[in-house]
């Protein structure tokens, strides 16, 4: 196991192409951390330079407080689990577990204790003499992720290693990684587009926009106190609502529309007052039928346990979540006028329009 560290990372394709501007992190011992944004963000770029597949522009990259920019894959102690499997079809899953050791040339015994507890780790063992064809997905998924075990890294790097699993294997494979992690406590790096995994999986988060470390934090801190708008139209599932609103020295609300909302003075920071000024709330967060935010209904989604009210405040869309057996929302229909206030327990959330970041 071992610490890693970004020390201002930059990288620059011929051209003054820059798609990674910047990026400091200190990762600690056996911490698990998850690089989460959308296609193009430079997630995968900046995994790729942590295993030497790509060069660095600018700064440092130290493992174990060593600097690896200069190394060759090979010699940073890391193993990658890629999204495509990457498995030798000729060979048997014992082998493919195998290969890299053999490699290192370890003696026979010592790679077959090592197949074996990865075996044991993963439920592998009655698969070892199997080829990749006559596994699926989600074994195949477990055999690129003992090849990486019995390597026995320093770092280990998942490279979107779910996305080619179906919805119901990734809950599983989910949860085969977050017991894996427990067991083996190797510092991790972890891509992916999906911010479910990243909330489930992360001890800490890197969520990236155009090359940008937009926030960095745990998954409950990104969630409730997002620093910017992309932050928080990114994470969470309903995504946060963001309107752009006026308010008035006293604290009065105007939206866009010139509809007055009925929000609290005392959740207005004195910041936001007499400014232009962007309004987040959460779709869980809201309570329908009190004094609050006006909009029309343009869509109800039931979805099993809960339904998502989709309705418009001026130009700007707005969902609000709710049980699905709530009494209030039976009679609602499309082009309803409704009202929703703020669910007390839960503060507002304030941005400024011009930077995007977080008003407190």
């Amino acid at each position: 196991m071992a610490t890693l560290q970004f020390n201002d990372i930059r990288k620059t394709y011929p051209g003054n192409v820059a798609v990674i501007h910047g990026v400091n992190l200190d990762v600690q011992d056996g911490e698990f951390i998850v690089i989460v944004g959308p296609s193009g963000c430079g997630k995968s770029t900046l995994m790729r330079m942590v295993a030497g597949l790509e060069s660095v522009t600018d700064g440092r990259i130290l493992i174990d407080g060593n600097i690896v920019n200069d190394l060759e894959p090979a010699e940073r102690d890391i193993a990658m689990v890629f999204q495509n499997y990457a498995l030798y079809p000729h060979m048997s899953v014992y082998e493919n577990m195998a290969y890299g050791l053999k490699i290192r040339k370890l003696t026979k015994q010592q790679i077959d204790e090592r197949v074996q507890q990865a075996a044991g780790i993963l439920e592998l063992g009655n698969l070892l003499d199997r080829r990749p064809k006559q596994l699926s997905g989600g074994q195949r998924q477990r055999v690129a992720m003992g090849r990486a075990i019995v390597r026995e890294p320093k770092v280990f790097l998942f490279d979107e290693p779910l996305s080619n699993l179906d919805a119901k294997l990734r809950v599983q494979m989910r949860l085969e990684i977050q017991k894996l992690h427990r067991r083996l406590r190797t510092t991790s790096l972890y891509v992916t587009h999906d911010q479910v995994e990243a909330m489930t999986l992360a001890d800490r988060m890197i969520v990236m926009n155009k090359g940008v470390a937009e926030q960095i934090g745990t998954p409950i801190e990104v969630f409730e106190k997002p620093a910017t708008t992309f932050v928080a139209a990114f994470i969470g599932s309903p995504p946060m609502n963001l309107l752009p609103v006026s308010v008035a020295a006293n604290g009065d609300i105007v939206s866009k529309a010139g509809r007055k909302m009925a929000v609290p003075a005392t959740q207005v920071p004195e910041l936001a007052r007499g400014k232009e000024i962007i309004l987040g709330f959460r779709p869980e967060h809201m309570v329908l039928d009190q004094p609050g935010i006006p909009m029309t209904i343009e869509m109800i989604e039931i979805l099993g346990s809960e339904k998502l009210i989709h309705g418009r405040v001026g130009d700007t869309l707005a969902v609000i979540r709710c049980d699905v057996h709530e009494t209030a929302t039976a009679h609602y229909k499309i082009g309803d006028e409704i009202n929703a206030g703020a669910d007390a327990r839960h503060p507002l959330h304030w941005f400024d329009p011009i930077t995007t970041r977080r008003i407190d």
